[in-house]
This record gives C-alpha cells, structure tokens and sequence, in this order.
C-alpha cells in the first residue's frame, strides 16, 4: 500500500516511528495527484477531451514546492527531537473558499481570479501549526453556489473518482474527490445546506458538518453567513475527529467562535454505543417539493437501497447496545429547501455586493468615468450565472414590499425547525435521543450534466442536510454501503449543539462494526485503473 493510501493517523504514526519522513508522504501524493488528477480548473480550459473525462479534476492551484518545503521542515524537527504537531506530515487539500497568505484565493470565480489572500483562515493557519502539509487549492461551484461542482468557473470541474461520468457533490467536491482518490488523507471544507456531508456521501469518505460557531470562519469567503461551517474531510472517523480536535475553538477574530472549550475528541471513541438511544425519523426517508403549478406539497420516498442502508445501519447499531427510537416526529424537515432558498440567497446577495472591481479581485476593462457603470460592467464579466441568480432572487425576497412575506416568513420556519431537534434531543423529554440516523441524500451520485441548470432540483439534493444548518446543530456523514451501480451510499447522524463527541463515538462504532463488509473492499474506479 502507498503512502498517499494510508489514513492520517497511521501516517503521523510511521512519522514519528522514523518509518516514514514527511517528505515520502509528500512525494507519494504528488505522485498520485500526477496519476490520477489530469490538468487543474482554470478559466481557459478549452475542449473536454476523452483524456479529461477519464480524470478526477480535483485542483484548482496545486502547491507541490510549497508542500515540498513544509515536508523538509517536519523532517528536520523530528530529527532534531522537536514536537512536529499532532497531524505532522499529514497532506491536506483546502476548498479554494479560504484565503492562504501568498496565495490565489478563488473561490472558483472570475471575479477573483487574481486575488492573492493577505493573509490565512484560521482553520487553515491551525492545521499548518498542527504539522499538516497543504498541498494546494481545489475546486468548488463557484462561490460554494451549487451541489455538483459543475457550477465552477474552473474547468475542467472535479469527477467523482468512482465514476468519472458522475459529479463528486458540490460544493465541497473538489475536497471530497481528493480525499477518495488518494490525493490527501484529509482535507478542509465548508457546509452551509450540506456541501462536506453531501459529496462525501456521492464519493464514500466522511464529511463533518459541526456545530455552527465551533469552527472560526475567519478567512473564510462568505456565502451565507448565519449558516457556512468549517469542516473536516477524511476517509475515517478517527482522523476526522482529530482533524476537528485541531481546527475548533475560539478566535480573537471572530466572534460567533464559541469560547466553549473543545473537548477530546478521541477520547473514548471506540467505547461503543451501548445504552444510547439513536432515533429513525419518517420524515427523512421521503422528499418533499412543491409543484411549481399548483403549489401543492408533493411526497416521494427515497429509493428503496438508500432507505435500506439506513435501516441495516440502525440494526448493526442495535446489535451493539443502541436502543432504536423509531417514529421520531421532525415535520418541519421538508421546509428546509424553501427557507433555504429565502435565507441563504439574502445573505449571498448581501456578501456580494463587495465585489465591485475597487479594491480587489477582477475589474473590467471598459472604459469609463462612470463608477456605477464600471460595477455593472465587473460584475457582470466576473459573475457565472449562480452568483448572479443569487443576487437577484436575494434582492427580491428582501425588498420592502416582499420580506414580511418571505424573509420573515423563512426565519420563523427556520425556528421551527430548531425547535423539531430541541424536542428530540432533550434530555428529559418524551424522546431522549443521543443522536438520530439518517440517510445524507436522496440519490446516490447523479451524472455530469444531468442535474445542473435546474437551480430548484439542484437544491433538492440538500434536503436531508439543509436541516441540520437552519438548526446550527453538528453532522457526519459516513459511508453506508454501495447501491447497484456500485456507488456509495451515505448515512447521516445528527446530534444536539456540540455533541460531535458522541457523533464520532457512534460513527465509530458502525465503522468497526463493518471494517470487514466486502463493500469496503471496493475501490474507486480512478484506484482501479492506477
């Protein structure tokens, strides 16, 4: 087995047992990157080859003398008996959302295209403090607008490293199909309707969603900003805990970080389920839109071998100890989408508005004395399509005449479903749950194309999540089988604020439970072929 192949804390391990340097494990995932990743996004992009379409396409910027030198670094402390940092040689990936001093900060737009951050994100600046190597920048929809990926300015957009013909989930893609490739054990996201929980179910690693506020998001390009998480990326739950272990806690410079304390995550992780009680709720084995028509609320069930993977998870659970609660009531779940689509579209328009070709970021070349008409003139060059749907639908909803009807009107469904989760979670209420179980998505991996460019249907892929973000409540998702085509299906738990503790416990538990399920065995197509 590679290096590149190995989890994070196994790596750390070989690190600091002088089996490994910092530099082989480098070197290992630049080689993998070169195998299996093709040409990184960029705004000329030209035809799509066959070659490309073979590809996973997960970097935008890709800082391999960077890494070089941050692995050389390690190599030296160790040898010189220093302490390296927990995550020591660890390469990871970063969702080009976050600013790296000295480098290009895209957020997979045109408007940033040459826009070097001054400065870090705090989660960033912690894991490099932690020991971890940054490999580079990877691609995203275009200001995190979308759940694909196919929405990035940079093409070619990332591929699902199970099947290239498929989309890798978005926004969190790029970071996801790394992980799952093999291009880095861990990488750094953001969720703000389910963009870690969501491609990592479409690519089969774990994705963490925390508690709103146990993540700064200092240094993080804003979409919506009552809703955007930090979070990990990791191909097991052991290293996603110590991931979040290394990025949580309070900031000076920002004020919605808890100041609580972050506890040890990996502590007592594999002291199992026994005596928990882990709720099933009917209100997420089924989708509800409205008929654009009509206006009706219509049901679906999920596909049958998603639904399926939960419930087996659920016994596999129970086998351990874990009290099953079914019918737990969560009937404000299918308003998720629409107050998703209020809410998160106000602040987007509202972040927006500072990209106006001033101070930073792409300006139009046309020429004019008019100010107003060089904003029009940027932003319109600068901005994709989802950007600029944003800002419209975002001034709208909020305008004087229409925000008692929609915006207040999503802030009280909002409270309503935080309400639903306080309900189940409360410790001496009729329900009493330590954590509920879930699937992530409706569908497994959809093709490229298939699904982008239908903004509505697009959203409905953030169902099962969006909820969990309107709460401001944690969230993992973790693999949970594959369906017939050989995708991976993901499931999803949920727990009270700042409970990712007990998360990662029962998490844990189901993944010891399984290490040895054939489906486990399965690797990525972009594996198979390398």
């Amino acid at each position: 087995m590679e290096p590149c192949d190995l989890n994070a804390l196994e790596l750390t391990k070989l690190l600091r047992g002088k089996e490994l340097s910092a530099l082989e494990i480098v070197e290992s995932c630049l080689a993998r990157t070169a195998a299996v990743d093709g040409r990184p996004g960029s705004l000329d992009s030209g035809e799509l080859t066959a070659e490309d379409q073979r590809k996973v396409h997960a970097f935008i910027t890709l800082a391999a003398d960077s890494a070089r030198a941050q692995a050389m670094e390690i190599d030296r402390r160790i040898g010189a008996s220093e302490d390296p940092g927990p995550l020591a040689g660890v390469p990871f990936t970063v969702k080009d959302i976050f600013c790296v001093k000295d480098t290009l900060s895209t957020a997979a737009s045109k408007i940033l295209a040459n826009f070097t951050a001054p400065y870090t994100a705090t989660p960033v600046r912690r894991m490099q403090e932690a020991g971890a190597i940054m490999l580079g920048k990877v691609n995203l929809d275009e200001f995190t607008y979308g759940s694909s990926n196919e929405s990035s300015a940079y093409q070619p957009s990332p591929r699902n490293p199970w099947k290239t013909d498929r989309v890798p989930g978005g926004s969190s893609g790029g970071s996801t199909a790394s992980v799952a490739a093999g291009e880095a054990p861990l990488s750094l996201g953001t969720d703000t309707a389910g963009s870690i929980r969501q491609p990592a179910a479409f690519c089969g690693v774990v994705g963490v969603k925390p508690t709103y506020g146990r993540v700064s998001r200092y240094g993080l390009i804003a979409f919506a900003s009552s809703l955007d998480c930090p979070g990990p990326v990791a191909r097991s739950v052991k290293d996603a805990a110590a991931m979040l272990q290394v990025i949580a806690g309070a900031d000076e410079h920002d004020s919605t970080a808890t100041p609580l304390p972050v506890p040890d995550y990996l502590e007592g992780i594999e002291e199992g389920v026994k005596g928990m009680r882990i709720g099933l709720s009917p209100d997420y084995f089924r989708i509800t839109s409205f008929d654009p028509v009509s206006g009706e609320l219509l049901s679906q069930a999920l596909p049958a071998e998603i639904e399926k993977s939960v419930r087996d998870a659920a016994q596999v659970l129970a086998g351990m100890g874990a009290e099953i609660v079914d019918d737990v009531p969560l009937p404000n779940t299918r308003y998720g989408i629409p107050a998703y689509f209020v809410i998160s579209r106000v602040e987007a328009a509202s972040n927006l508005h500072r990209y106006d070709g001033v101070k930073y970021g792409h300006r139009s070349g046309l020429t004019t004395n008019d100010l107003k008409a060089m904003y029009k003139h940027t932003r319109n060059e600068g901005f994709g399509l989802q950007p600029k749907l944003r800002i419209l639908m975002g001034m709208y909803v909020s305008a004087a005449q229409y925000s008692e009807q929609y915006y207040k009107r999503a802030l009280q469904v909002r409270t309503l479903i935080r309400r639903d989760f306080e309900t189940i979670f409360e410790p001496r209420g009729q329900y009493r749950l330590d954590a509920l179980l879930t699937p992530t998505t409706p569908t497994t991996a959809f093709e490229m194309a298939a699904v982008y460019g239908d903004s509505v249907l697009m959203q409905y892929a953030d169902q099962l999540t969006v909820p969990a973000n309107h709460a401001g409540i944690p969230g993992i998702s973790l693999p949970g089988g594959l369906d017939d085509a050989g995708l991976p299906i993901g499931i999803q738990l949920l727990g009270a604020d700042y409970s990712e503790k007990t998360l990662f416990r029962v998490a844990r538990a189901y993944e010891m439970a399984t290490e040895n399920e054939a489906w486990r065995k399965v690797k990525p197509e972009v594996l198979r072929e390398n």
